[in-house]
């Protein structure tokens, strides 16, 4: 896609709390705001949320991501919470069952950035994936990693959106650069 016609798209990107306690009220979501605090200091590019706080239940998870990809339209899904190895934290498998094409760098590099500050992140075991022209990253619950798991990926995710033929998204450059290959003369 050329950069002249998806400009001016407005992405739709979904975020998404999975926390039994959240969806109950008995807790405050902090990890859905955090996402999108981080992608209102990102993001250059015209975007809008489609947010959603669900139970750790793998058919609502999955099917929060389906309509989040294939009804709303959504470009990017991005989840926080049940990344870990407990019983009730199904996100990664939720989002295996629902991605034709699993992306496991991101779920790797977030890993090795989050052991560099602690110990515990290799319990962790967020993962991304494609669904149809979506990209669905899962992150931890807490809004510190998020956003250091973020500012490690995010640069590859405007270009996999090129790449999946979604939005053209720019980023606000005094603070992260996305990464896209330089076209070579003549393209």
């Amino acid at each position: 896609m050329s950069d002249d016609k998806t400009s001016s798209a407005t992405a739709r990107i979904g975020i998404v709390t999975v926390s039994d306690r959240a969806s109950r009220g008995e807790y405050k979501d902090r990890g859905g705001p955090a996402i999108r605090e981080y992608l209102e200091e990102v993001l250059s590019s015209p975007w809008e949320a489609v947010a959603r706080v669900i139970p750790d239940e793998p058919a609502v998870v999955e099917q929060a991501l389906i309509e989040l990809c294939d009804q709303e339209n959504c470009c990017l899904v991005i989840t926080t919470g049940g990344t870990g190895p407990s019983k009730r934290d199904i996100t990664p498998e939720a989002t295996e069952a629902v991605c034709e094409k699993m992306m496991p760098g991101f779920g790797e590099l977030m890993r090795k950035v989050s052991l560099e500050k602690v110990a515990t992140a290799i319990l962790s075991r967020q993962t991304a994936g494609i669904r149809g022209g979506a990209l669905i990253v899962n992150l931890p619950g807490q809004p510190k990693a998020i956003c250091e798991c973020l500012d490690a990926v995010f640069p590859a995710i405007p270009y996999c959106i090129d790449l999946i033929e979604g939005p053209f998204l720019t980023t606000n450059e005094d603070r992260l650069v996305a990464f896209r290959p330089k076209k070579k003369p003549g393209q």
